[in-house]
């Protein structure tokens, strides 16, 4: 997708009226009778208006009476009339504010929910590049906004063209030459308002780095995680001169812009003005004339005015229509976009067969922007039953093998493997019930501790006791955080966040022991440990790996690790360097080929061994 926004080839009229059946069928799905309910209100203000001017007419007719006639029933009523007409205006107003507001709402939550289900099913790939994040920023912003605003200029205009034909039709009967002129004087304003909107769209877009900039170093100051580094290595005033001298650019730019509109603006309104004026001029010199009577003159004045405010209006919803449906399209090209990426992907309709293995065969994969491969021609088996190890230096590509192998990377070349049927044929659903994974930057949830290990059907039971259900507890005290759950002030129904009120958090090897909790809950075929033991102590880790296979039931299990000791009980370890395997075995057949493994393993276990180390020493 283009880092500009999408293509827009088709003649305004068409275009208009596509943006205005989309945007209006999208706030008809989300409350029918808001619509109608806004609709009506939108009629019945713009006929208030109109009968507005119809009244004045009269009241002033019957004021000019006065001085003959006195204070006379019909004026009373006139006057009446009016408070009344100018009273439902204000109520109908008010009315307005409040629907319009419960829709925007409603249809806020329906685009986010859309842009949600795109961020949540795209390929994982897609978030390692800078383009989808730009876009995606982007039309997180105008989902909450924008389809709305397309509909709710519609309702601008159908109202004020409602008006405008009131009390255009109440001029036309006292002057015909005045509706011309007035309408003309609208025309520079439109012209100008449709540049406006295009200058609009393309500075957002622009800025769009910016602000994704803006908002990380706001982020990094403000959160909880970063709030400990930050004092430690005293960056406060760093990252606030890298936040105003981002802001300073945008400010600039902004300044920029904005006097680019001004001047279109002013443009518009400066030529509008003069048609108003000459309107006007016109009409004074046939009132000095005597051609006019003073009564009509008022009404025509104030025919005008209002006239000239519904034109206003008018261009208004014709530019809020306009520069909202950029940004609709720019919205509905991603949602497009990836909808096209999922029809286009490969059928996967079949069931993923009984576990009899998972393997990835000769797999390259390279990431979005990179100029080398991570892996390169990797192979990475794991058996029924079996417990096998992953293990490398930092950037040797162990974690992106384990994402392969888990399915949540799709490889440039060779096969991810479930049995004997590629990943490419399987449910993505049902393949992902099937794995277990949990990564070292595991995720925290702000929820309670058993919804952090529960995430699989985290919402199917909202009932859950202090103590957290049967198979909640037992997963936990296969990790090892049973006791620790059970001692936080709700047990397993207190929310794990300092963020809100009535909450408690974990240590490091708390949290991590929770991660692993969830992997163990969820009954998988194969449960992939990615660095599962990184905030553990030595003897907490080598615990957790001894009690593996009694804790796994039978599974199987893929363990990374750079951690050599910890793996010497695995049925078998694959050796990672510069993204391929370049060793496989049991450990003790790598430590008897002395390749990199023996190396490695030499130079960790030396450091409990400061007068030296081999592989005899007991």
């Amino acid at each position: 997708m283009s880092r500009t926004g999408p293509t827009r080839s088709k003649r305004p009229g068409r275009r208009v009226t596509e943006l205005v059946r989309r945007s209006t069928r999208l706030v008809w799905s989300c409350s029918p009778r808001l619509f109608v309910a806004m609709v009506g209100l939108q009629i019945l203000a713009a006929a208030a208006l109109g009968l507005q001017v119809l009244v004045v007419a009269q009241v002033l007719e019957r004021i000019l009476d006065l001085p003959d006639a006195g204070v006379t029933t019909a004026l009373v009523w006139s006057v009446v009339a009016l408070a009344v007409l100018m009273a439902l205006g204000s109520v109908v107003g008010v009315a307005q504010g409040s629907v319009r507001r419960l829709l925007g709402e409603l249809v806020a939550r329906s685009m986010n929910e859309r842009v949600q289900d795109v961020a949540t099913t795209v390929p994982l790939r897609n978030f390692e590049s800078p383009e989808f994040f730009e876009t995606l920023q982007r039309v997180r912003q105008s989902a909450a906004t924008r389809p709305f605003q397309v509909t709710q200029g519609l309702f601008t205009v159908i109202g004020t063209l409602v008006s405008s034909i009131g009390v255009g039709a109440a001029l036309v009967a006292l002057y015909p030459w005045l509706l011309p002129l007035l309408a003309v004087g609208a025309v520079p304003v439109l012209l100008t308002s449709r540049r406006e909107s295009a200058l609009e769209f393309r500075f957002t877009v622009a800025q769009t780095t910016n602000q994704r900039e803006r908002m990380y170093v706001n982020f990094v100051q403000t959160n909880r995680d970063e709030a400990k580094e930050i004092r430690a290595f005293q960056v406060s005033t760093w990252l606030r001169d890298r936040y105003r001298t981002l802001y300073d650019t945008y400010l600039e730019a902004l300044r920029k812009h904005l006097l680019r509109r001004l001047r279109l603006s002013t443009l518009g309104q400066v030529l509008s003005g003069v048609v108003l004026a000459g309107t006007l001029l016109v009409l004074v010199v046939l009132i000095a004339n005597g051609e006019v009577g003073i009564a009509d003159a008022g009404a025509a004045i104030v025919g005008i005015r209002v006239l000239q405010g519904q034109f206003q209006g008018l261009v208004g919803g014709v530019q809020q229509v306009h520069e909202s449906g950029l940004y609709l399209d720019d919205l509905q090209s991603f949602l497009r976009h990836h909808a096209r990426q999922e029809a286009t992907a490969p059928d996967r309709r079949d069931s993923a067969p009984p576990f009899a293995g998972a393997r990835i065969q000769d797999v390259s994969f390279r990431y979005p922007g990179a100029t080398t491969d991570a892996l390169t021609d990797v192979s990475i088996a794991v058996g029924p039953g079996e417990v096998v190890a992953v293990v490398g230096e930092n950037g040797s590509g162990k974690t992106t093998a384990a994402k392969v192998l888990a399915g949540l990377y799709d490889p440039d070349t060779g096969h991810a493997m479930w049995g004997d049927r590629p990943y490419g044929t399987l449910v993505d659903a049902d393949l992902r019930s099937r794995i277990a994974v949990i990564f070292q930057d595991f995720v925290r949830y702000a929820f309670s501790a058993s919804e952090n290990i529960a995430l699989d059907d985290a919402g199917a039971d909202a009932r859950r006791d202090e103590l957290g259900r049967d198979d909640v507890r037992a997963a936990a005290r296969a990790a090892g955080v049973d006791g620790a759950l059970a001692r936080l002030p709700h047990g397993y129904a207190t929310r794990l966040s300092r963020m809100f009120d009535d909450s408690a958090d974990l240590s490091g090897g708390q949290w991590q022991r929770l991660a692993i909790a969830r992997a163990f809950y969820r009954d998988a075929d194969l449960v992939i440990l990615d660095e599962p033991s990184a905030a553990l102590d030595p003897r907490a880790e080598h615990d957790l790996f001894s009690s593996l296979r009694r804790t796994l039931h039978g599974r199987s299990a893929l363990f990374v690790s750079h951690r050599f000791a910890t793996v010497r009980g695995a049925d078998r370890i694959y050796v990672m360097s510069s993204g391929r395997v370049v060793e496989s075995g049991t450990h003790e057949q790598l430590m008897a080929h002395r390749g990199l493994y023996a190396e490695l393993f030499d130079l960790q276990a030396g450091a409990y061994f400061p007068d030296g180390w081999s592989s005899s020493t007991p």
